[in-house]
């Protein structure tokens, strides 16, 4: 039997990238999905952020598999859209097991030069956008009296600085807490409550000139080459990027039985990079 058969995945960001991938492979192991995502441009984000076009086609791929899928555009910042979508997935779907918080942007910027938007506006997003998608979310979990399992998507940054992430490394990082402080509160229902911390990634949020010059402000016009170059520094593996499904098949871990009794943990995808 597929490990995740019969339950149901709420995925935040799920219209491409990391989110797109953890909807398709807990759907291979059986799991109907309930997908968000903002799909319009996001304010102070340097690179195009998700579309329409995006979502509808992490919802095909998603049937494809054969398995059910709920989604809809809502940005992490609206809790009220968050909670509709996720009582109408429910409804539809009839429970709710896992939720992972992924949905997340990089804006790049020198700690003392970055406007107030674009510090908001990450701390919005990547920090009280997770407690939101909690919030909405986890009550269904609570109330299904099935057990369950949160998996909030932190990052290398939360652990490793690097300049000119201050307000993106303070978001992370404080993801770390609260799901520490959540694994205490809801251990009493077996709900366990983890971070996921990837190295590099490559998505659409790390393969942007603004990533490129965050990597190699040394270079006036860095290219993807450029960037490679510099992150194969970063790890002890040699690789300048992991892939998705790499998080993907960790993600599958911590919220299927193999991680059962896995909660409050930073677990880490880095090819090393804190060697």
């Amino acid at each position: 039997m597929a490990r995740l058969e019969g339950k149901v995945a709420f995925i935040t960001g799920a219209a491409r990238g990391q989110g797109r991938s953890h909807a398709l492979r807990l759907a291979q192991e059986g799991a109907d999905i309930i997908a968000v995502d903002v799909c319009k441009q996001v304010e102070t984000v340097p690179y195009p952020t998700a579309t329409s076009e995006d979502l509808a086609e992490t919802v095909r791929q998603v049937e494809a598999l054969d398995r059910r899928i709920v989604a809809a555009e809502v940005d992490v910042r609206d809790l009220a859209g968050l909670t509709k979508t996720v009582a109408d997935g429910v409804a539809e779907l009839g429970r709710l097991d896992i939720v992972l918080a992924n949905a997340g942007i990089s804006t790049p910027a020198p700690s003392l030069e970055m406007d107030e938007e674009t510090w908001q506006t990450m701390i919005d997003v990547n920090l009280t956008g997770v407690w939101k998608t909690l919030r909405a979310s986890v009550p269904h979990i609570i109330a299904g009296g099935r057990d369950g399992s949160v998996v909030i998507t932190s990052s290398l940054a939360a652990i490793y600085a690097n300049p000119g992430t201050a307000h993106y490394s303070a978001a992370k990082a404080g993801l770390v807490m609260m799901a520490k402080v959540l694994a205490k509160e809801l251990a009493p229902q077996n709900i366990r409550v983890n971070t996921i911390h990837p190295t590099t990634v490559a998505t659409d949020m790390i393969l942007n000139d603004a990533t490129y010059r965050l990597f190699r402000p040394d270079v006036e016009n860095p290219t993807r080459a450029d960037f490679e170059e510099a992150a194969l520094t970063l790890n002890a593996l040699p690789v300048p990027a992991i892939e998705s499904v790499d998080i993907s098949n960790a993600v599958l871990y911590l919220v299927s039985d193999d991680g059962r009794y896995v909660t409050g943990t930073t677990h880490v995808v880095d090819a090393g990079g804190q060697l």
